[in-house]
């Protein structure tokens, strides 16, 4: 059995991305109900929206980046790294084959939230419903660039050094892209600092990537001419990520 088919066949048998896919899928139609939303009907529609994408988020921060880190121990833990090594399967082979083995039930969390948001939280006007679409769209590819990577830099520390590291170095790395970043502007502009300005310029901007205030505010999909330049901006990151998962992967037995 190759390590594709090992991977995807052991997430499935957990049975794990089950809840998952209840938590984007349906937990959001309840949750905007125990906020402000139960008083405005007006603002059900957006609290629908920010709770979906917020699910897909958390889903893929804790049990996406968890999962593929269990994946990297086990290969390198186990034997199963030099056992598929032995067979004839060079480690970046196992690396893209579990990598993608993972991706195949992380990434469809941001398109399942895209299509949840399409059809719970719709503008009634036809121009907003339009921009709407092609918003959450846009997100779910952004979704999909950002996770994807992070995914195997998982995989990759865990095998090295443990499943425990490998979820923390990923899943804080995202919520520093995600949060910590805008902290580190919001401090930049109260005291101009060189030092912080570099810090600032080499982190990944993962916020970009979350459309919850896009969304909240109806400010309508990414310009056409900026959108390329964003996911070329993604792919960038995507692509150091990858050589830095490359010679962080472990195929040999640990303690």
């Amino acid at each position: 059995m190759s390590p594709f088919h090992l991977t995807l066949r052991t997430i499935h048998r957990r049975k794990s991305w089950v809840i998952c896919a209840f938590v984007v899928g349906i937990l959001p139609f309840a949750l905007p109900l125990l906020s402000a939303a139960s008083e405005n009907p007006g603002l059900y529609k957006p609290a629908l929206a920010q709770a979906t994408w917020a699910m897909a988020w958390i889903s893929a921060i804790t049990w996406g980046f968890f999962s593929a880190a269990q994946t990297g121990e086990k290969l390198s833990r186990s034997g199963l790294g030099e056992f598929f090594r032995a067979a004839g399967i060079r480690p970046a082979r196992q690396l893209s084959a579990t990598w993608l083995a993972c991706l195949t039930f992380t990434a469809p969390l941001g398109l399942l939230a895209a299509v949840v948001s399409i059809l719970g939280a719709s503008p009634a006007l036809a121009d907003e419903r339009s921009a709407w679409f092609v918003t959450n769209l846009q997100y779910a590819l952004l979704f999909a660039l950002v996770i994807a990577p992070l995914l195997a830099i998982a995989i990759a520390s865990a095998s090295r050094f443990g499943a425990i590291a490998g979820f923390l170095g990923s899943a804080g790395l995202t919520l520093y892209g995600l949060y910590g970043v805008g902290y580190l502007k919001l401090l930049g502009s109260v005291e101009d600092h060189p030092f912080l300005s570099s810090i600032i310029g080499i982190s990944p901007h993962y916020h970009l990537a979350d459309p919850t205030e896009r969304l909240r505010y109806k400010m309508g999909a990414i310009d056409p001419t900026g959108y390329p330049l964003l996911v070329a901006y993604f792919l960038g990151i995507a692509l150091l990520l990858f050589a830095i998962s490359r010679a962080l992967f472990n195929t040999r037995t640990t303690a």
